[in-house]
């Protein structure tokens, strides 16, 4: 069994505290390794760290930092291979998927290359008689990141990249279910040229958190996990005078309106709602077509496709989706299967008791349909996070609108339609923070920001694009006047523009 570490000053620190959890590979269901759990001293070692080693990054020149970032790139692109097959065999997402998790992260570290654009200020000349005005960008300091494990690499890249080009130190607290990638991803910064300290890893539970989000060396927090959790992180950060940038859960919608390719929905919907066994925050997770007609059609194509789903380990070619990522994930899901049968919604597809030859103990949910869900359900209601689809039926367009905007969640909704006028309308007025029209998850690139809306996303700034580098930066405002030789005496009265 792999025995791990935390990553402090630039290389692996074991860990003291006496305490461990488990890695389990959720394809066999054996424990895999085993990950010590940070003590609130060993958070504060790494912190100390990173204070020592912030100053000197930060005084480095931010084109020199963006090179290093685009060397960091290289270097994880080279190790592609093995970083995707580690982080399958954490995660249960296929080798394709793990791919994508981690490219997707890599584009918004080669967007935070870019800094020296980024952090650039304002100047304002004559802003008086004789007065010119200018701001400054600068770090905050030591930052930290809490990321979950649906997304080992993309989301610590999300929040590591745009932190270490502005030239902050970062104390990054994966989830402790698949640490090996962001630990490895620690080791790449180093080799690419990012001083001992200013990246550093410590694993551990609430208690690790807890010591974060009260340190005072530490300015700001980002968070991404469920809603609750992340209302504790971002209360408890404000608290203690910290920015936070916390997103939590969804329940994702997509409408499919009559005119819409049903064929083209049905083939998004399968690929959105069971893809990486529905362990993405931005999963479709809610169908909702416009009118039965429109609803018998697309629900008879979803079941076509979900009896020829693979579900399989994650390393063997054709698979569709792995496990999901625990045991105690997979007894949750299939609770919510049963209350949604309890409920009285129509169970097409049953992902309940599947087994893989070869792989029993594997945890393995199958792709599972309900159709006649209603809002009132809690399958409905519950952000369940596994491969499961629900269908609400809509009578026309304004209610299937009104269904996605009233829902608590925020964060990602999709029209399908062939109407401009619709899709326009949809886009407008929908209460959601991104919005996809015939696409069916619309994650923006690294150069727009990312977040979600209402119990999906709190604090002022979004993940990744320009939102990201004010999330990361203080602005310092500078006034200027030099002497004219032209004494004026003293004034009482407030400076005005003119």
């Amino acid at each position: 069994m792999r025995e791990l570490s935390h990553y402090v000053g630039g290389q692996q620190a074991a860990g003291m505290s006496g305490r461990f959890g488990e890695v389990f590979d959720p394809c066999t269901g054996a424990v895999q390794a085993r990950v010590p759990l940070a003590s609130r001293d060993e958070v504060r070692n790494a912190v100390a760290a990173a204070a020592k080693a912030q100053e000197e990054w930060a005084a480095m020149n931010p084109q020199r930092r963006g090179r290093i970032l685009i060397r960091f790139v290289d270097l994880v692109n080279r190790d592609m291979d093995g970083l995707a097959r580690l982080l399958s065999s954490e995660h249960g997402k296929t080798i394709a998927d793990s791919r994508g998790d981690i490219q997707r992260g890599l584009e918004v570290v080669e967007f935070a290359a870019g800094a020296p654009h980024l952090l650039k200020g304002e100047f304002s000349t004559e802003a008086g008689s004789g007065i010119d005005i200018h701001s400054l960008r600068q770090p905050l300091g030591v930052v930290a990141g809490i990321t979950p494990f649906n997304f080992p690499a993309m989301i610590p890249l999300w929040k590591s990249g745009p932190a270490l080009a502005a030239g902050n130190a970062f104390i990054l607290k994966p989830s402790e279910r698949d640490p090996s990638v962001p630990l490895r991803l620690a080791e790449l910064y180093s080799e690419a040229g990012v001083p001992d300290g200013v990246f550093n890893v410590v694993n551990g539970d609430k208690e690790a958190v807890d010591a974060l989000l009260e340190d005072p060396l530490v300015k700001a927090v980002g968070f991404v996990g469920s809603t609750p959790i992340a209302q504790y992180i971002y209360a408890t950060a404000a608290a203690h005078g910290k920015r936070a940038q916390c997103f939590g859960g969804a329940k994702n919608h997509m409408v499919v309106m009559p005119d819409a390719d049903l064929d083209q929905a049905a083939d998004a919907l399968i690929g959105a709602g069971y893809g990486s066994a529905g362990e993405r925050c931005m999963a479709v997770s809610v169908a909702v077509p416009v009118g039965q007609e429109t609803a018998d059609r697309l629900v008879a194509r979803l079941q076509d496709r979900v009896t020829s789903l693979k579900v399989g380990h994650s390393l063997d070619q054709g698979t569709d989706f792995g496990p999901v990522v625990t045991a105690a994930a997979k007894e949750r899901i299939e609770g919510c299967i049963q209350a949604g049968v309890d409920e009285g919604a129509t169970l097409l597809a049953d992902g309940r008791g599947l087994t893989v030859e070869g792989y029993k103990d594997g945890f393995w949910v199958g792709p599972t349909l309900f159709d006649h869900v209603t809002p009132e359900m809690d399958i409905y209601r519950q952000e369940i996070f596994g491969p499961v689809l629900s269908v609400v039926r809509a009578a026309d367009y304004d209610e299937a609108l009104r269904l996605c905007s009233e829902n608590e969640y925020g964060n990602g909704v999709a029209i399908f339609t062939r109407d401009g006028d619709a899709a326009r309308d949809f886009a407008t007025r929908v209460d959601v923070g991104m919005v996809g029209i015939n696409v069916p998850i619309p994650v923006p690139l690294a150069y727009y920001t990312f977040g979600g809306w209402k119990a999906s996303g709190f604090g002022d700034l979004n993940q990744h694009g320009a939102d990201a580098f004010r999330f990361y930066t203080k602005t310092k405002t500078v006034t200027t006047r030099w002497p004219s030789g032209i004494r004026h005496g003293a004034s009482f009265v407030m400076p005005e523009g003119s």
